[in-house]
């Protein structure tokens, strides 16, 4: 894989979670998955959270968003992480709760 913008983002959260001990996976869509399934999936001290990467002005597809607002309705996270707002994910995996930062999105 191409050392993209996106994938400099997507090192710098596994970074993180490699760090504060978190659990992720990153699924391979290869017709198993849903369509629009986030980027990474995280579990840290119990609680789950769903990561959609995104480089400079990218924003999430509408069925993205579907599926972020999807995992907030079960009750989990779901955040859209640049490199603007790493800020926001080093924040929940210090102290890991339910939530989003959709609407900035």
């Amino acid at each position: 894989m191409a050392n993209t913008p996106e994938k400099k983002v997507k090192d710098r959260i596994k970074a993180l979670c490699k760090a504060y001990g978190a659990y992720y996976t990153m699924p391979v869509m290869t017709g198993m998955a849903s369509n629009g399934t986030p980027d990474i999936l995280v579990c840290h001290r119990g609680q789950f959270a769903g990561v959609e990467a995104k480089a400079g002005k990218g924003k999430p597809t509408k069925l993205q968003m579907v599926r972020l607002v999807d995992i907030v309705r079960a009750g989990g996270t779901a955040l859209v992480i640049n490199e603007d707002n790493m800020g926001v994910f080093e924040s929940w995996l210090e102290d890991p709760a339910p939530g989003d930062n959709l609407s900035d999105w």
